[in-house]
C-alpha cells in the first residue's frame, strides 16, 4: 500500500468515526500483514495536521486519541447552526464541575464545604450521565463517602490530553473566572450533546455554620 493511500484511509477514518481514535484503533484499520507502525502513523498524523493548517477544521489530540474538529475561531458563525439549542448552565453546575476537576478525588461533602451550599443531586446526576465525572473510590472514614473525579470523556470534551493540561489555578482569580472559561468551552462544544439538562436543576440551599 502506498503512503498516500494509507494517509487517505487515516484521514477518512478520522472524519467519519464520530469519536477520537487512538494509534491502536488506527492500526486496526489495516490487515495485520500491512499494518503501519506507531511511528508511521504519527508521521501521517503530523502530515495531516500540516495539510489542514489553513483549513476551517483541524486535527487535534485529546485524551482518547485524535479527531477532526472545527477551529474555535469560527465558533461565532458555526454557533448560528444551533441557536435554538444554546446552553444555559447554572453557576452551581459550573462551580461543582470546576471544583471536581481541580480538587479530585473529592467527596460531595468536601465540595459542599468549598462552595458553602449543598450540592444538588440533579447536578451530580447530570455530570455522571454526561460521563464527565465518575466514582473513583471511597474514602476510608465512617460512612465511606464516594470520591469523585473527572473522566476521559471530560478531557475529550474540553480538548485536553490529560489533567496536567488544565490551566494552573493561579490563572484563575476566582470561581467566576473559572465559570467564564467553562462557559466558553461549553458553548463551543454543546452542539454535540444537545440541550443542557442543567437548565432544570433546582435551586440549592445555603449551608449555615
Amino acid at each position: 500500500m502506498t503512503p498516500e493511500k494509507m494517509q487517505a484511509i487515516i484521514e477518512a477514518a478520522l472524519m467519519v468515526a464520530g469519536r477520537p481514535l487512538n494509534i491502536a484503533a488506527l492500526q486496526q484499520l489495516f490487515p495485520e500483514d500491512d499494518r503501519p507502525s506507531q511511528s508511521d502513523l504519527k508521521m501521517i498524523i503530523s502530515l495531516l495536521r500540516e495539510a489542514y493548517q489553513s483549513a476551517g477544521i483541524e486535527l487535534v489530540e485529546v485524551a482518547s486519541g485524535y479527531r477532526f474538529q472545527a477551529r474555535a475561531e469560527y465558533s461565532p458563525w458555526l454557533a448560528k447552526l444551533w441557536e435554538e439549542r444554546a446552553p444555559r448552565y447554572s453557576r452551581a453546575f459550573l462551580e461543582t464541575l470546576s471544583i471536581i476537576a481541580y480538587k479530585q478525588p473529592i467527596t460531595r461533602a468536601e465540595i459542599e464545604e468549598i462552595r458553602g451550599v449543598t450540592v444538588s443531586s440533579s447536578i451530580m446526576k447530570t455530570l455522571q450521565e454526561r460521563e464527565w465525572i465518575r466514582v473513583l473510590g471511597y474514602r476510608e472514614v465512617p460512612g465511606k463517602p464516594a470520591l469523585y473525579g473527572t473522566t476521559k470523556t471530560f478531557l475529550d470534551y474540553f480538548n485536553l490530553t490529560s489533567l496536567t493540561a488544565l490551566p494552573p489555578l493561579a490563572e484563575f482569580k476566582s470561581l467566576e473566572n473559572q465559570e467564564a472559561q467553562l462557559q466558553v468551552e461549553l458553548a463551543l462544544n454543546e452542539s454535540e450533546l444537545g440541550p443542557s439538562d442543567s437548565e432544570h436543576i433546582p435551586e440549592e440551599t445555603t449551608i449555615y455554620a
